[in-house]
């Protein structure tokens, strides 16, 4: 297919540039200089063209003249001020004719030729959510309600014939018109799949406008990571795994045969993930689903999850694929795709957190997943990221209604999307998994599995009982007490696991803990989310290998205390002998019983016996004033919930796993009318306090669903939890400076990098390389806690905006943060002068991020 040459082409009216003229992008020459790069025409077809590859390679989007609808994404380009706006940016002689009076700055006032193209759309009568479609591509919602396409800040009438003629002509080259779109799902998914291609059409391969495009069309997809997808057939359980299943693997594998929506309830260490992979496998192999997203809670989630997951892929894929461009591993996906603008190095889909959505198969978290359905940006390329695959959402648990009620919209919309969705909890009340499914459900039993094929009714199907085991409940409201219990088991060979519900809490209690611990020959160790990856990879590493099946012939050289938050409790085969938790809702504290005596084969030294001690406050203290009783817990969760949970445990003596799990679970979640205390706890649950927003008005914030008058909020600030609290990057060095047109940045592990100043001193594939290795330093932390923030240009100065996105080059601060650690541990601004003007702040590898009082 030729295109029309950029600026040869007739003359449109005389009051307008044509269409076949119009500039849709500058092009940087290999000097430095500006140009003028691909014309509109030739932009819009690339994409059209990419979008059509893409189908064949997505069946998800089976929308005949989907590729034409992602063609007329930039119509809106056909505008005097954009126009003007490329001329401008020239620096090379080219023949674009000046258009006097325009001044393209106005732009910023309609919101760009996003607004321009939605708007032209409706003046020419398309139909459905089509114009909506043009309007979002860049990510969010234009406020196009006062203008028409004729409209003089436009062009006016003139300026509109050449967007009809742009779009007659882009349906003749493609041969189809684009499609009549009346669903809002589905509307979200041609949004997303329209985003992605015009971020691969306007990739490295199609930037110089003098090079051939039309043999890099397939290039340039596989490039971006769309693999066609193949997998091993006519494996069986073993041959994954490596073991046999058990009745629930076994029944769970002979359910899961078409798209819906699968729950699998059962007890902690039964296998449930490994049952998911098998089912996802099946559906891989045959053919109904295109790839696979494993959804963890948080981003507390251990890495070990990747390695069961990249172990899976091992086995499944046949020799030749290109698994690291498939799996989502680290920074690994970073370096080896390439998408255009939005997602090269500097710009905000450069995240690995975002674009593991996009990779076929990828371990990410929920909240990645929950904004594919919320008003934020770019929502509408995750719900393109999730169509069609298998979609396993793994900890489902019944705390955080708020949470629930955006999973539940999720789960709609990803049946919609063609996906299959597996949901895995040990902890559900009967009404959560009702809510999930859309649908009434009868049965109490526990283990249950409950299926809603889409081709289909709804079955559930209890499960045998494992074998019983009773775990010896222990209260106890002093520390120092539970302290000592600690260390006199350590002492006497086993292993303890300490579980805090924040990470200042958990550094205090290894502070307190470590130097006493090495003076009788016990280890200590902790874990917790605020290392550097590179850091707490090798403690986890560590400390999971000891805890775990691999460890059991070093368990008996010596006692162990591993301290941790959260993430000891997700998704790691960690066993201890004794476990001590501060209190957390019912759910929590179920899941972290499952780390204790897991299996029934590990050594114990003599006279262990199942315990867990729970650090507790006093009931009528708790539920008169939580806060206080509570401490940090209750900034993390509900106080309400907690005081509903406290009255369940506190007289228990003992525990029966798994008969106990779902009684206890409905004991907390029951709805009940309140008196007293509680009462008002619940009204701030739901209505919400001076400094901390209720459930109602959470959900509110959220915008389940694309609002046409409502503006788009900022993927890096939506909630899509009740206790979320506004986090940001920051970027540890042990110093950065300008050398010349470089900055010279000594990394933490004391590795040195050179940072170019210019986007032209160094390739496309150097930056990505340099971004992931930058990245390795980064650790995210609460905004309260993060070191002050620095300007955009002033941390562009140094180049960092071609590696991190720094957010709008015109905003006040920039998104990440910088801090160089001093000698003893103490950050320090990138200027000089203290990271924070109220704490100190330090970094080491025993303790991580940690924020103290100033003296």
């Amino acid at each position: 297919m030729r295109l029309p040459p950029a600026r040869k082409s007739p003359q449109g009216n005389a009051d307008a540039v044509s269409c076949f003229q119009c500039p849709a992008k500058t092009y940087v020459t290999p000097s430095g200089e500006t140009s003028v790069g691909r014309t509109v025409y030739q932009h819009c077809l690339i994409v059209g063209l990419v979008a059509r590859e893409l189908m064949t390679r997505r069946r998800v989007i089976a929308v005949p003249g989907a590729e034409t609808q992602a063609a007329e994404h930039d119509i809106g380009k056909v505008s005097p001020f954009f126009y003007e706006k490329i001329r401008q940016a020239c620096t090379v002689p080219n023949d674009l004719v000046a258009l006097p009076g325009i001044n393209p700055a106005l732009e910023q006032g309609w919101g760009g030729h996003a607004t321009v193209g939605m708007v032209a759309a409706r003046g020419m009568g398309m139909a459905g959510y089509g114009p909506a479609i043009i309007g979002q591509h860049h990510g969010f919602y234009p406020n196009a309600q006062n203008y028409t396409a004729s409209a003089e800040i436009f062009g006016g009438p003139a300026w509109q014939e050449q967007r009809v003629q742009l779009v007659q002509a882009l349906r003749t080259a493609l041969s189809v018109d684009e499609p009549v779109v009346t669903d809002m799902w589905q509307a979200r998914l041609l949004t997303g799949f329209t985003t992605v291609a015009d971020w691969i059409g306007s990739g490295d391969l199609f930037e110089d406008p003098a090079s051939d495009w039309e043999g890099v069309i397939s290039q340039a997809v596989d490039e971006a990571g769309f693999h066609p997808l193949s997998v091993r057939m006519g494996l069986k359980f073993e041959d994954l795994f490596g073991f046999s299943p058990n009745p629930v693997q076994q029944a769970f594998s002979a359910c899961v045969a078409s798209p819906g929506v699968y729950v699998l309830e059962a007890p902690m260490g039964l296998g449930k993930t490994e049952a998911a992979l098998y089912a996802a496998y099946q559906m891989l192999q045959s053919g109904q689903a295109e790839g696979v997203y494993f959804a963890l809670p948080t981003q507390l989630t251990s890495n070990k999850i990747y390695e069961r997951f990249r172990d899976f892929l091992t086995a499944i894929l046949p020799d030749g694929q290109p698994r690291r461009a498939l799996l989502l591993h680290g920074q690994a996906w970073l370096t080896d795709t390439r998408m255009g603008e939005e997602a090269q190095p500097g710009g905000s889909w450069f995240d690995h957190r975002k674009r593991g959505l996009l990779a076929p198969f990828a371990v990410g978290t929920l909240d990645q997943a929950l904004m594919a359905v919320m008003n934020v940006n770019h929502g509408a390329v995750r719900a393109f990221g999730l169509a069609g695959k298998v979609v396993i959402l793994d900890e489902v648990h019944s705390y955080d209604a708020y949470t629930g009620v955006l999973l539940d919209t999720l789960v709609t919309a990803l049946r919609q999307w063609g996906a299959t969705v597996i949901v895995l909890s040990a902890t559900l009340t009967q009404d959560r998994r009702a809510d999930i499914l859309g649908t009434a459900v009868a049965q109490a039993a526990y283990p249950l599995i409950t299926a809603c094929p889409n081709d289909g009714p709804v079955r559930e199907i209890p499960l045998p009982t494992p074998p019983a085991s009773r775990v010896t409940v222990v209260s106890c409201t002093d520390d120092a007490v539970a302290l000592e219990e600690a260390l006199n088991r350590a002492a006497e060979g086993q292993q303890v696991l300490w579980v805090e519900n924040t990470v200042a809490e958990a550094q205090q209690r290894f502070k307190s803990l470590a130097a006493r611990a090495r003076s009788q020959g016990i280890d200590c160790g902790l874990l917790h989310s605020r290392y550097l990856q590179s850091d707490r990879q090798a403690s986890e590493a560590e400390w999971v290998k000891i805890f775990g099946k691999d460890g059991r012939s070093q368990r008996s050289r010596c006692g162990r205390i591993l301290i941790g938050t959260q993430v000891v409790e997700q998704s790691l085969d960690i066993d201890a002998d004794f476990l001590v938790s501060r209190f957390a809702p019912t759910d929590m504290l179920l899941q972290r019983l499952g780390r204790l005596w897991r299996h029934r084969d590990t050594p114990r030294p003599v006279g262990t016996d199942c315990t867990v001690l729970l650090l507790v406050p006093d009931l009528p203290r708790a539920i008169e004033t939580p806060a206080a009783a509570f401490g940090p817990t209750a900034a993390v969760y509900s106080p309400y919930v907690l005081c509903r949970s406290l009255e369940v445990w506190h007289d228990l003596r003992d525990v029966c796993l798994p008969d106990d799990i779902r009684s206890l679970v409905d004991r907390t979640y029951a709805t009940r009318t309140e008196q007293g205390p509680m009462a008002r706890w619940f009204d701030e649950l739901e209505h919400g306090t001076r400094t901390r927003k209720g459930r109602r008005a959470l959900r509110q914030m959220a915008r389940l669903t694309l609002v046409d008058d409502e503006p788009v909020q900022s993927d890096t600030t939506a909630r899509t939890r009740f206790s979320d609290i506004e986090t940001c990057d920051v970027l540890l060095v042990q110093s950065l400076r300008a050398v010349g047109a470089v900055s010279v940045c000594l990394l933490p592990d004391g590795s040195r990098v050179e940072i170019p100043h210019r986007l032209r001193d160094m390739d496309r594939q150097g930056w990505r390389q340099l971004a992931a290795r930058l990245m390795l330093s980064v650790v995210r932390v609460p905004h309260h806690h993060a070191p002050t923030a620095m300007p955009v240009r002033a941390l562009a100065s140094h180049g960092l905006g071609q590696c991190f996105y720094l957010g709008m080059p015109d905003a006040p601060e920039a998104l990440v943060r910088v801090a160089v650690i001093g000698d003893d541990g103490v950050l320090s601004a990138l200027g000089g002068g203290p990271a924070h003007p109220d704490l100190r702040l330090r970094y080491d590898s025993d303790f991580g991020y940690r924020v103290e009082e100033r003296e």
